[in-house]
């Protein structure tokens, strides 16, 4: 099982940098509880560093194009400094806002073309997948189940609750079709089952 190590901690400070004054949707929370999570729950399932790293910095990209970053540059510096396993994760779990030829892409065709990908995807990335959405699943539950008024929480995805659900769902779905088969995606399914019975 994954421990600590200079790399993951390095990934940290990368991850730390780039989100800095980024917080949950939301929430006050600082947005890096978000990929911390995601890497504890891939510990917990026993992934190997370059699965971590990868789960560590997965939101970089998508996230973080801003103040003088380009997807470019910061895909540069990701591969520069972990490696091309954790670039090709990364980038097969980063939504994407274009298609191949610059045209932008529809909330609906961003989602579809994500889904689409995950076919190409490695193991890693689906595991990388697979963990993102257990946390924002999990994060979503526990928030309801704090909360007086159910609309503040799906107010967070634009106040669409079956949206959110299908989303999940579907992602799901497309992860056991390509063959991925671990047990991270009955925990996801489960959490899904139990947002829906709220």
């Amino acid at each position: 099982m994954t421990g600590y190590s200079d790399r993951i901690n390095h990934a940290f400070a990368f991850a730390a940098k780039h989100h800095d004054r980024q917080v949950r949707k939301g929430t006050r929370l600082p947005y890096l509880t978000h990929p911390a999570n995601v890497a504890v729950i891939l510990t917990r399932y026993g992934c190997d560093e370059e699965t971590v790293i990868a789960g560590i910095l997965h939101d970089v990209v998508e996230d973080c194009v801003r103040e003088g970053w380009t997807r470019e540059m910061l895909e540069e510096r990701i591969g520069a400094k972990f490696g091309p396993v954790v670039l090709e994760t990364v980038t097969a779990v980063t939504k994407r806002r274009v298609d191949d030829d610059g045209m932008e892409f529809s909330r609906e065709e961003v989602r579809a073309d994500y889904i689409a990908r995950l076919a190409e995807a490695s193991s890693t990335a689906h595991w990388v997948c697979a963990a993102d959405k257990v946390h924002n699943a999990g994060a979503t539950l526990a928030d309801l189940r704090r909360t007086i008024d159910p609309d503040t929480v799906w107010g967070r995805f634009g106040g669409n609750r079956d949206g959110t659900l299908q989303w999940y769902r579907d992602v799901s779905a497309r992860l056991h079709a390509v063959g991925f088969s671990a047990p991270i995606l009955a925990e996801l399914d489960e959490l899904v089952r139990q947002l829906g019975a709220l």
